[in-house]
């Protein structure tokens, strides 16, 4: 069992910058991965970004390569999500999540690939 607990969702102007946080506590491995998704009003939950737990194997969508980055904090075992030069069409609710099958092999973007799952926060970009 891994349970996710995420902050640091709020209301930005667009150019600005925000930082996730994705606590996890209970059982979680190295052969993990992470993954951030996003889910608009009216739309489906679409794959953001996956990274290895332990760190390094990225993957990030097209809409926010360059902009976005996935980073963690050993001692606290917490991911982040760093998101600079937001525009308002990436205003949605932001989720975490844990694939605990990762075991190592391409990162995934599916979400029914992913077990656990934060609660979500808010993200509005402002024009």
């Amino acid at each position: 069992q891994v349970q996710l607990v995420q902050s640091g969702g709020e209301l930005v102007q667009a150019g600005g910058s925000l930082r996730l946080s994705c606590a996890a506590s209970g059982r979680t491995s190295n052969s993990y991965a992470v993954g951030w998704f996003r889910q608009a009003p009216g739309k489906e939950r679409d794959f953001v970004a996956a990274r290895a737990w332990s760190g390094g194997n990225t993957y990030y969508a097209d809409s926010v390569k360059g902009r976005f980055a996935i980073s963690r904090d050993n001692a606290k075992n917490t991911q982040y999500l760093q998101m600079n030069s937001l525009k308002p069409e990436d205003t949605a609710v932001y989720y975490c999540a844990v694939d605990t099958q990762w075991n190592w092999g391409p990162l995934r973007m599916n979400t029914r690939d992913y077990d656990y799952w934060g609660q979500g926060t808010q993200v509005t970009v402002s024009s």
